[in-house]
């Protein structure tokens, strides 16, 4: 029995020490290992902690502040209606007699468009004038008997208030006769007619939709922070589906003083220029609302910011104590309009003034000294300007880009600030292939003179736009 004991307890004594010579061996050993692989691979140059020496510049990606032409400007989408449309019905009822006017027909206004029936009215007409003829030969017979004292002054009043009587019959007689001619309000293009000759339409029956639309109106709205911004006169350009890559431009006629309080939008209508006939009420059209524009903005690169407690902060590079060495500074700035890919600065940087793009993070304070790196050069991760071989160890640090991305990047950022002679011609070639796709064709406008004469010919004269909708023609 003691025997078990002992060789129990020499179990358990090489079981613990066998868990802790694991345990020791997981820890310890790739410790001891990592100093000395540390060790051996320190760089024998200038390190943050190596021999004492000055610290390594941090490399950061950079952009000129640039100066443009900005255009405050909104999107919304709306519609489009006639300038003047109505629907012709008939005050009175009859039976249609006779149609003046065909489908798709442009009308005068005042034009006879239908006639109903109008044999009853007619002879109303005739034996109300009958009447007034005895009306007033019996009031000048009955003034001529005063005049003599034959007859009585009533009488005479009498036959005064018959005369009245008649003329009034007349007068209504020709307005019910009149009610049965159907002429155009305004001058116009008829829709498709509903009636037909023979057809007994009762009073206010649709008969045919009239439509001017040598201007069109354009109805859309806009967030109600706009309403300071949006008001008569500005300009508008908008796109319609039905029409691809044609633009036109609308002029903002009047804005709802009411504000929509479910939407909280308030309505804009505009007039858009149609004397060709291109656009149709009830078109949906994608609305570029355009407040204004100023020159000489000062724009960056929109990954320049740096929201930090509610406010807005760029780091920009200055020439540091010691010569050709660059520091970084973190500038606040007060930013305006944004535009994809880019911000606009109203207050904190001027023109030609650089800017941190990508390595923010690595720049805790400032007065750092940072290296530049210049992406449009094929070694990618090089000074600006700097030879070859100037990058050293931190060439392929932290903010390098690989060289095989250099051309890609310098390719995206087009011909910017610092891009080599490579990528300017890159840029140049592609937007000169884009504008060839999408420029017109040469035969395209010389093979059809006679619609351009047409166009021409209906685009003279001024803008029905600048005019009002009731004026005369």
């Amino acid at each position: 029995m003691a025997y078990k004991k002992k060789y129990t307890v020499l179990a358990i004594l090489g079981i613990a020490m066998a868990s802790g010579a694991a345990w020791w061996w997981q820890n310890k050993a790739p410790d001891a290992e990592a100093g000395k692989t540390g060790a051996a691979s320190a760089p024998s140059g200038p390190g943050p902690a190596a021999g004492g020496g000055p610290a390594r510049p941090t490399s950061v990606e950079v952009a000129k502040v640039e100066s443009m032409t900005l255009v405050d400007e909104t999107q919304a989408v709306g519609s489009l209606r006639s300038r003047q449309g109505v629907m012709l019905r008939p005050e009175v009822g009859g039976r249609v007699k006779q149609i003046f006017f065909n489908d798709g027909q442009r009308v005068r206004k005042g034009q006879l468009m239908v006639q109903f029936d109008d044999q009853l009215p007619q002879a109303q007409l005739a034996q109300a004038r009958a009447e007034l003829s005895i009306a007033e030969a019996n009031h000048k017979r009955n003034q001529e008997l005063v005049a003599q004292n034959f007859i009585s002054q009533r009488s005479l009043d009498e036959s005064s208030a018959a005369l009245e009587v008649s003329r009034a019959k007349l007068s209504l007689a020709q307005a019910t006769l009149q009610r049965l001619q159907v002429l155009a309000p305004f001058d116009g293009i008829t829709g498709l007619k509903q009636i037909n000759v023979g057809d007994y339409l009762k009073d206010g029956a649709d008969m045919v939709n009239v439509e001017d639309i040598d201007a069109v109106l354009l109805d859309f709205r806009l967030p109600e922070r706009f309403q300071a911004k949006i008001r008569a006169g500005q300009k508008a350009q908008l796109t319609v589906d039905a029409l691809p890559g044609r633009p036109f431009s609308a002029i903002i006629q009047a804005v709802d003083p009411l504000i929509d309080a479910n939407g909280r939008s308030v309505g804009v209508r505009g007039c858009i220029d149609n004397r060709q006939q291109q656009l149709r009420p009830g078109m949906f059209a994608r609305v570029n609302a355009v407040f204004g524009s100023r020159e000489n903005a000062l724009v960056i690169p929109e990954e320049a910011i740096i929201p930090q407690g509610g406010r807005t902060f760029v780091v920009k590079i200055v020439p540091g104590d010691k010569p050709e060495t660059k520091v970084s500074e973190r500038v606040a700035v007060k930013v305006g309009l944004r535009l994809p890919g880019k911000v606009e600065i109203l207050e904190g940087l001027s023109a030609g003034d650089t800017v941190v793009t990508a390595g923010h993070q690595r720049l805790q304070k400032d007065g750092t000294v940072v290296r530049v790196v210049d992406l449009s050069q094929p070694g990618g991760g090089r000074p600006a300007g700097g030879p070859p071989g100037a990058g050293g160890p931190g060439a392929g640090g932290p903010g390098a880009a690989p060289a095989g991305a250099a051309p890609a990047a310098a390719a995206a950022k087009g011909a910017g600030p610092g891009a080599g002679p490579g990528a300017g011609a890159g840029a140049g070639a592609g937007a000169g292939a884009g504008a060839g796709a999408a420029g017109p064709r040469p035969g395209a406008a010389a093979g059809k003179p006679g619609a351009a004469a047409a166009n021409n010919a209906a685009m003279a004269g001024p803008n029905p736009c600048l005019r009002g909708a009731d004026a005369t023609r």
